[in-house]
């Protein structure tokens, strides 16, 4: 018979097993639970992974087109303005000027002007929109003032293919006509010019009129207070001189600086008339105070450049820089227009101006 102290120890060895073996079922199961919450987690990142991809799927398939040109745009050739009511203005010479701004001989000498700057070719995919029509969409945008959109469903167009189609035509206008219609003009010019003052307006010695319009414009962003003027709108400024305020513009402006410098070929004992807003300078003058017969010549520049083109009656919906762009076409296009005034031409400047106005000389010296 087993004494009580072997068994005892037989009861603890029993314990003692017993305990390690449940020790080491505790740690299988935790490896085991271990092992389940890693390949959990691996599944949900998976899984998230997969969702995450799927939604970027849907998202670039969103952005694409679902078509690619609008059935309204396909009957251009059928609807469009330009086939349906432009070619029509052709035979009637009054209605084509109230139209485009400018006799039917002036357009077409303009578009052959321009034309190999415009023009570009066909492609297997699209069929190219005409050079014509786009000098008279380009036309169309200056003279009436309307949105983008509004040309774009007159002309069965693209809202972006209009604004790209209107900034290329500018393009070609600066760069084709700019060097010829305004020019910069030397010495027997200025003589000429204050020739033509003092015969017309019996004003001696004045070779011009000076003054600036403010061009308003909408807020450019990030831009501050930069274009914000005394009118409390945002504005560029177009600073002409004139033959037929704003001194703080001019000193900045490079006509300002090329009239500091002497560039600009002016004789002696020639001046610029100018009213309170500008410096007194060896080649600015105030005149005697009254009616300011010069002032007022610029003033009327002005003011048939604004009956002709509409769009500077709105707020120009343009970054700084193509506003620029818009104002150096159009007085490029005044200016054009004007070298080859017609019976038409003057029976609208008649009636929207009471003066008189000569070119435009000179744009912010550029």
């Amino acid at each position: 018979m087993p004494s009580a102290i072997e068994a005892c120890k037989r009861d603890s060895h029993w314990h003692n097993t017993t305990r390690h073996d449940t020790a080491r079922h505790d740690t299988a199961r935790h490896d085991k639970n271990v092992s389940n919450t890693h390949r959990t987690d691996i599944d949900l990142a998976i899984m998230a992974l997969l969702l995450d991809e799927e939604e970027n799927s849907d998202r670039v398939a969103s952005k694409k087109r679902s078509i690619w040109v609008h059935d309204i745009l396909k009957k251009r050739k059928i609807d469009g303005e330009y086939v349906t009511l432009c070619k029509m203005l052709e035979d009637h010479e009054e209605k084509f000027f109230k139209y485009f701004r400018m006799t039917r001989f002036q357009f077409n000498v303009l578009f052959l002007k321009i034309e190999n700057n415009i023009t570009k070719q066909n492609t297997h995919f699209r069929e190219a929109i005409p050079p014509k029509e786009k000098l008279a969409v380009c036309l169309r945008f200056l003279g009436t003032g309307d949105s983008y959109q509004t040309i774009a469903f007159s002309f069965r167009l693209g809202h972006s293919t209009v604004q790209s189609i209107v900034l290329e035509v500018y393009s070609a206008i600066i760069f084709t006509l700019k060097d010829e219609y305004i020019p910069i003009p030397g010495e027997e010019d200025w003589k000429r010019i204050a020739k033509e003052f003092w015969e017309i307006w019996n004003f001696p010695n004045c070779i011009g009129a000076l003054d600036g319009k403010h061009v308003v414009i909408e807020a450019p962003p990030n831009s501050g207070s930069l274009y914000f003027n005394y009118k409390k709108t945002f504005s560029i400024v177009l600073l002409a001189l004139g033959k037929n305020s704003d001194g703080g513009i001019l000193s900045n402006s490079y006509l300002g600086k090329a009239l500091e410098k002497n560039k600009l070929n002016i004789p002696n004992e020639q001046y610029l008339p100018r009213d309170e807003s500008f410096p007194l300078k060896k080649y600015l003058l105030r005149p005697y105070p009254g009616p300011q017969v010069p002032r007022k010549v610029v003033e009327d520049a002005f003011g048939q450049l604004t009956a002709k083109f509409r769009i500077y009656c709105r707020r120009l919906n343009a970054l700084p820089k193509n506003a620029d762009t818009i104002v150096m076409t159009t007085c490029i296009l005044h200016n054009y227009i004007k070298a080859d005034a017609t019976d038409v031409h003057s029976r609208e400047v008649s009636s929207s101006t009471s003066l008189p106005a000569g070119l435009i000389t000179s744009l912010n010296g550029q």
